[in-house]
């Protein structure tokens, strides 16, 4: 019985270019999950308004750091460059296998 394993690809291994994608795909969606907890905080009840705003505050603290992260390494995003790797990551959700 033969297994045949898949390597993953290590950080090392990827260039500086796929990590900084990486790291705006990671703010994107930090964003999105930001105003999605906002806008259940609104129209939560009883004991998910603490949960909610639980939510808020952890996401307003990992969007504080990466964006502390991305302006360290010198990473600028415009609003074309966010809408271009929104295409691509829908492109990517949309392929069939």
């Amino acid at each position: 019985m033969q297994e045949e394993f898949v390597k993953e690809v290590t950080l090392s291994e990827k260039t500086q270019e796929e990590l900084n994608i990486e790291l705006i795909k990671s703010i994107m969606k930090t964003k999105m999950d930001l105003e999605n907890s906002s806008t259940n905080y609104e129209y939560a009840e009883d004991e998910l308004i603490d949960y909610y705003l639980y939510q808020i505050k952890a996401n307003q603290a990992k969007l504080n750091y990466l964006l502390r992260k991305a302006k360290k390494s010198g990473i600028i995003l415009d609003r074309i460059k966010e809408l271009e790797l929104r295409k691509m990551k829908y492109i990517e959700d949309t392929d069939v296998v």
